[in-house]
């Protein structure tokens, strides 16, 4: 990307990212980064930044919020940026509840989008993804549908734009995915900043990711690392939620004002 200067403002174009970890960046590890994650809201920041020099960031996401929180905690400090684009993910981790009232929340959703649109801003939000194929979420499959059909009424009622998680095909190649197997990778993350982008119209010159082929795995090997998994990952998520904790309980903001400062 070409040179820039560092600067905290004031600018004239103002990008304000809202949600839980998918927007905080979780799976894309870099330890230079806030929270230790960079992931795909950073990397479009950073290219609209390298596109025009007017472009302040701010990216108030943070893991394990539902959507209520991301509303409670985020919306406000939201609007008192005085954002020009806002990218909203939310409701992810209420569809992983064992109980959920979807059409309560969504209507909460789009409260909180309308609120976006009435400020002015260019509003994008995302469908969620389909994880039909993946065992583990076989049974939420069918929420994030009936979710999925909501977005698409805010998305037609209010006039913003839509990120199609849902129809993003290649997002099925689970090399795209963090070895958690619930938040996108480095490769996930870097193929969704060119996703956005591409719904933004705006140029992009970042290299499109080529992950690796896994290893060959035996019958046996295959059952032994799933049952890490379970133990390293899937056993923790569901302990956080029956003590009703969050990951994201100690984080702040990565980025809670607007910056260029991003690198």
């Amino acid at each position: 990307m070409a040179a820039h200067d560092e600067l905290d403002g004031p600018f004239s174009k103002r990008y304000v990212a809202l949600g839980d970890s998918f927007t905080e960046g979780v799976g894309d590890i870099d330890p230079s980064s806030p929270n230790g994650v960079r992931g795909w809201a950073d990397r479009v920041a950073a290219q609209l930044i390298d596109n025009d020099n007017s472009w302040g960031y701010a990216n108030l996401a943070i893991r394990g919020k539902k959507l209520q929180q991301v509303i409670d905690e985020q919306l406000d400090a939201a609007l008192s940026l005085e954002p020009t684009l806002v990218t909203i993910y939310a409701g992810g981790n209420d569809i992983l509840r064992p109980v959920v009232n979807l059409d309560g929340i969504m209507e909460r959703y789009r409260w909180a989008v309308e609120k976006l649109v009435d400020s002015g801003a260019r509003v994008v939000i995302f469908t969620g993804f389909d994880s039909g194929k993946a065992p583990m979420f076989r049974l939420t499959r069918g929420r994030t549908a009936i979710y999925n059909e909501h977005i698409r009424k805010i998305v037609e009622d209010l006039g913003i734009e839509l990120v199609d998680f849902w129809h993003m095909k290649q997002f099925q190649d689970w090399r795209f995915w963090d070895v958690d197997r619930l938040h996108l990778g480095i490769e996930g993350h870097t193929m969704m900043a060119k996703e956005v982008l591409k719904v933004l119209g705006e140029p992009d010159d970042i290299e499109p990711p080529q992950p690796e082929d896994p290893p060959i795995q035996a019958a046996l090997e295959k059952v032994v690392t799933d049952i890490r998994w379970t133990k390293d990952y899937l056993l923790p998520w569901v302990g956080r939620r029956l003590s009703r904790k969050s990951s994201g309980d100690e984080l702040s903001p990565k980025y809670p004002t607007l910056t260029q400062r991003i690198w």
